[in-house]
């Protein structure tokens, strides 16, 4: 199933860092900025999650919040996350059944059977719970536009 703007973003409880169980629901009434990771501590999900940190603020000041959600378990996001300084929560999806509710699923990562992961993806979820933006990469390797991202939150 393949969610479209306008569609109600499917919620979601995973762990943070902490062990902590988030939902999706715990930040409605914000926008919200939703990253999926190809994989925690690769170069350009480490790229991708550093930009937004650095953007961390400037996101924050628009209304949003940034969370960010990977298949690794909690201690190699915990590891990631406590490297790079990361103020937003980054989930771990580690049975992947909330990429899959996103349908954003890639199978096979690096050609190795079964090693599944997310596609690097954002999606922004509006304050009523609806997805407002949405970008789905089938190139692990390409970021997402940090601008155009920006600038729909504006």
């Amino acid at each position: 199933m393949s969610l479209n703007i306008g569609d109600t973003a499917p919620n979601f409880e995973l762990p943070d860092t902490d062990l902590k169980m988030r939902t999706l629901d715990e930040f409605k009434g914000k926008k919200i900025v939703l990253s999926f990771i190809v994989a925690a501590s690769s170069p350009v999900c480490e790229a991708e999650l550093c930009t937004f940190r650095d953007s961390w603020q400037e996101i924050s000041d628009l209304g949003a919040q940034i969370i960010s959600i990977s298949n690794d378990g909690p201690f190699a996001n915990k590891a990631f996350a406590e490297k790079h300084n990361f103020k937003f929560p980054l989930l771990a999806d580690y049975n992947s059944k909330t990429i899959r509710d996103y349908d954003v699923l890639m199978q096979d990562l690096l050609h190795i059977k079964d090693y599944n992961a997310a596609k690097r993806s954002v999606f922004v979820i509006m304050e009523d719970g609806k997805i407002g933006y949405k970008w789905i990469s089938e190139d692990p390797l390409k970021e997402p536009n940090y601008e155009e991202i920006k600038n729909f939150l504006k």
